[in-house]
């Protein structure tokens, strides 16, 4: 005689509870998803702007030192003798062909004429 082997299935209501409950996770996955995804994102853009914020930063520190360089009486005085001013009382003088004399110069002092 054959015996009937038990039913290796498990009851209903236990099915209808494992299915409840991945439905579950997976409904508590999607929906902490695109938290998670923005919350990551911001981080990301946070550090880029960081980096940015330093980087100008130093751009500032050096374009100030630049302008405390540059607004000094020293400075506008070499910026003025370069453009061709020249204080009261002073005579300018061009004085052409240094290049040539200096060319002459270095060839004596080889020795040569």
């Amino acid at each position: 005689m054959a015996r009937k082997q038990p039913s290796r299935r498990p009851p209903l209501s236990t099915l209808a509870r494992r299915w409840s409950a991945v439905a579950a996770i997976v409904i508590v996955g999607y929906l902490y998803y695109h938290p998670l995804r923005t919350y990551l994102e911001a981080r990301h853009q946070l550090g880029s702007r960081r980096e940015e914020v330093a980087q100008l930063a130093v751009q500032k520190r050096e374009l100030t030192r630049r302008l405390a360089a540059t607004t000094s009486l020293g400075a506008l005085a070499r910026e003025a003798r370069e453009l061709g001013y020249v204080r009261p009382g002073e005579h300018l003088y061009i004085v052409k062909g240094i290049q040539a004399w200096k060319e002459l110069a270095a060839t004596i002092a080889r020795g040569g004429k």
